[in-house]
């Protein structure tokens, strides 16, 4: 019988090695295929009457024209006569025909009429928003009032992020087609390519077991690909009426920015006490934000740190911009920056290194306040902390002026439900195949790993299939949660299916089926290594039946956990005559239990150190009270960071004995936590004055600097 556990670092043959992915080469030649690039044998191509107004009664619908029109082939009605529409873009009336322009012309001869409504799309003060404003009773912990009075300082400041767009380089879309008249083959960008069936079929009338997801490759999707959308099932229905043809719609650029999602905003009045030592001793705030048409929930403040004594108070403001989606690690970046910037203005305000500060403070984060402290002592150490830091506002000459930034953040990031099958073939080949998906983080490669390694065979002995929800059934890949499934139930099946294979081949070598082993393509016995056949000879045991075992999360042994810490710092030069910022160098420290590939472990964390430069300096939805619309909806004026914006890049991975124990842990989001509160603390330590609100663009920071001796400015 097995036992579940992971290997002995000595034991590891693949398994926290620096390994490239397995799908690098397909994807830098372009042989790679995503969905977006697939078009079907007789495929159509499908695109969507949308509303022009933020909110909007739908009055009449005339589509005879559209009807009429050479190559259209099916119309399907997104919405009906007397629907309320909540924001600008939404889809009403989906239209299929032979080509793009023709059904391009087809929607716009579709005539519709609306009754517009009033809208609100603006969110950075509440008392705007007027009955769209929904305020909770304030909660109390402690003794604040108390804690307030007893504080020898007590420093209040405003700080917040807008709403932004994921801004998936592969936009939001798929192809539909009927196989006959009960069963359909479906290719949607998904980041939970088992669920889609479950979720199309309600709308289509049939079983979700007669329809197939397949997806090979994803452009990104961050928390915005968890559903096939409206437009994903009308291209089903579509489909449907164009008599089983191929239906294929992809967001168009400008539309995937206004109506794929939203990571919703957060803002916050936040007062803290506390001496002059830098103890904290009391924390309030007035939080307000928006997710779209659903108002925004209250972010986790004070984030990490759990300051005793506290009153929150919290307003959801109710907007049409659309509608909120995850976006990696929902409500963390928000609380980070919010926190993280208030207790550096207390720092600032009493003199005191942040680095200090928090050190001195680090036992309110809880378990894993020594983690923390070692990982603030790694950021310190690789940035040269105590050489280059300064109190708040550069005193150099000149007019570029460079500043140092702290935060820390925390994640769960335990595996979700999952399942694979291993196969074992008699020729010595092995196959794994599992439902789930590469989002671009490596998966493939790390059941490749998780694979080989238990086997003991080289990497390009095992084949890894995902992407069909015709394998076994897997989660969506997100919190986190998937290379803990993965990892997992691979490494159960593994175990499995070498039970069995030791069954066969224990009387060949002598010995118990329990006495075996695997190691560098052979079979031995434990004890007495010199006793062995080769991995090959061992499967002709099988004779001519394959070995399959299907591996489970949650499954038997303590392979994977959650929870993990992390700190980042920043190091900035901002110039103060135009306001530009620039990244000098971050560093990224993170704990992340045992992890299965290094190099793509790192690599998660530069990805999220450039998105988090990103919405640090550039992301933002800008939207237009006048009119109820977005009006940067393109990339020239949404910009997101390029490889000259992203300065040096360090990441420390805090692994090893008293680490590896814990287990996998997912690690796709943690580090993209803290960028916004690092990077904004560095500004302000730069110029000695706080810029409330991210994206610190040069007009808010000329603002600032204009202001200064305002917001926590050093005078």
């Amino acid at each position: 019988m097995a036992e579940y556990k992971w290997p002995e670092a000595e034991k590891r043959l693949w398994i926290g090695k620096r390994v490239s992915r397995i799908d690098g080469p397909v994807k830098v030649s372009g042989r790679a295929k995503y969905s977006y690039d697939l078009n079907r044998p007789g495929g159509l191509w499908a695109k969507m009457v949308r509303c022009p107004y933020a909110h909007a009664r739908i009055v009449s619908i005339d589509t005879s024209a559209a009807e009429k029109m050479p190559g259209v082939k099916a119309i399907e009605f997104i919405h009906k006569v007397g629907d309320e529409i909540q924001w600008a873009e939404d889809d009403i009336v989906a239209i299929a025909a032979v080509d793009e322009p023709t059904a391009e012309d087809a929607v716009r001869a579709v005539k519709v009429q609306y009754e517009r409504l009033p809208h609100m799309v603006i969110d950075f003060d509440p008392k705007l928003a007027g009955d769209r404003a929904k305020t909770n009773d304030e909660e109390k912990a402690g003794e604040p009032e108390k804690a307030f009075s007893e504080s020898e300082v007590v420093v209040e400041g405003e700080y917040g992020m807008p709403v932004i767009a994921h801004c998936c380089l592969e936009a939001h879309g798929g192809i539909s087609e009927w196989e006959d008249g009960e069963h359909l083959l479906v290719h949607m960008s998904s980041q939970g390519v088992s669920a889609i069936p479950s979720q199309m079929a309600p709308s289509l009338g049939i079983p979700a077991t007669n329809i197939r997801n397949k997806m090979d490759h994803i452009g990104g999707g961050f928390g915005s690909k968890f559903q096939p959308d409206r437009w994903g099932i009308a291209t089903a229905q579509l489909s449907k009426k164009a008599g089983g043809k191929p239906v294929k719609v992809f967001l168009e650029r400008n539309v995937e920015l206004q109506v794929a999602g939203v990571r919703p905003s957060s803002y916050a009045k936040v007062k803290v006490g506390a001496k002059k030592d830098g103890t904290l001793l009391a924390w309030q705030h007035h939080s307000w934000g928006t997710g779209g048409v659903s108002g925004g929930g209250a972010p986790p403040l004070p984030y990490v740190f759990s300051i005793p004594n506290t009153i929150k108070q919290n307003t959801s403001i109710e907007t049409n911009i659309g509608a909120a989606r995850a976006w990696r690690a929902p409500s963390h970046p928000q609380a980070a920056l919010i926190t993280m910037c208030a207790l550096e203005d207390v720092a600032a305000n009493i003199g005191m290194d942040p680095l200090d500060l928090f050190i001195k403070n680090i036992a309110l984060t809880g378990q894993r306040s020594e983690v923390y402290h070692q990982e603030l002592l790694k950021v310190a150490e690789l940035m040269d902390w105590k050489k280059n830091w300064h109190r708040r506002g550069d005193p150099t000459p000149g007019h570029i002026k460079r500043g140092m930034g702290l935060s820390i953040h925390t994640w769960g990031g335990r595996g979700h439900n999952g399942a694979c099958n291993l196969t074992i073939n008699p020729d010595g080949s092995v196959e794994v195949k599992t439902g789930g998906q590469d989002l671009g983080t490596g998966s493939r490669t790390a059941i490749d790993i998780v694979a080989a390694d238990a086997l003991g065979l080289p990497l390009e002995s095992v084949k890894v299939l995902i992407g069909d929800s015709a394998f076994p059934a897997e989660g969506g890949s997100g919190g986190s949660s998937t290379i803990g499934a993965i990892a997992s139930e691979t490494r159960r099946a593994a175990l499995d299916a070498l039970d069995e294979l030791y069954a066969k081949v224990a009387p060949a070598l002598g010995a118990k089926p329990e006495e075996l082993e695997t190691w560098k393509g052979t079979v031995r016995v434990k004890s007495n290594p010199s006793k062995s056949i080769t991995w090959i000879e061992a499967c002709r045991k099988l004779g001519g039946t394959p070995i399959t075992a299907q591996g489970k999360n949650p499954g038997p042994g303590n392979l994977i956990n959650s929870g993990v810490g992390g700190a980042m710092g920043a190091d900035v030069s901002v110039d103060t005559e135009t306001g530009v910022v620039r990244i000098n160098k971050m560093v990224c420290v993170q704990d992340c239990g045992l992890i299965i590939n290094e190099k793509l472990t790192e690599s998660q964390c530069y990805g999220c150190m450039i998105m988090g430069v990103s919405y640090s300096l550039y992301e933002e939805k800008v939207m237009d009270q006048a009119t109820g619309r977005m009006l940067n909806p393109n990339m020239e004026f949404y910009k997101l960071a390029g490889i000259g914006d992203v300065g040096e890049m360090v990441v420390h991975l805090m692994t090893g004995k008293g680490y590896d124990e814990r287990g996998v842990i997912g690690m796709g989001e943690p580090p993209v936590i803290s960028p916004g509160a690092a990077i904004s603390n560095a500004v302000a330590n730069a110029i000695g004055v706080r810029v409330p609100y991210l994206p610190l663009t040069p007009d808010r920071v000329l603002e600032a600097l204009a202001s200064k001796g305002g917001n926590n400015a050093r005078v």
